[in-house]
C-alpha cells in the first residue's frame, strides 16, 4: 500500500478524496492532472481496496473506503514536508 501512495498523483487524489466524494472531473481538477490519467490511478487505488465507487446516474463517484487511510495520507505528507524542510537550500 505504501507504493500506492509513493506516486503524487494516487496521493493528491486520496487527500482529495478525503475531504468526501468526488468524480474524475472533479478529481482531475483537484490534482492539475488529465482525466485518462485520473481514471488509470483510480483503478489502480479501488483494486487495491482504498477508494469505493458508486453510480450516481451515469457518473461514477469515488471515495475513500476506510476513513482510517485519510489519516494515513495525512501523516505520509506531514513525514515529507518534515524531509523537505530538512534539506538544505539549492544553489
Amino acid at each position: 500500500m505504501l507504493g500506492l501512495l509513493a506516486d503524487r498523483t494516487r496521493l493528491a487524489l486520496l487527500r482529495r478524496l478525503g475531504e468526501g466524494e468526488a468524480d474524475v472531473t472533479t478529481l482531475a481538477e483537484a490534482c492539475g492532472a488529465a482525466r485518462p490519467s485520473v481514471s488509470q490511478h483510480l483503478a489502480r487505488l479501488r483494486l487495491a481496496g482504498l477508494v469505493a465507487t458508486r453510480k450516481e446516474g451515469r457518473r461514477v463517484i469515488y471515495a475513500l473506503r476506510h476513513g482510517h487511510l485519510r489519516n494515513l495520507v495525512e501523516e505520509a505528507l506531514s513525514v515529507a514536508d518534515h524531509q523537505l524542510g530538512a534539506l538544505p537550500p539549492h544553489d
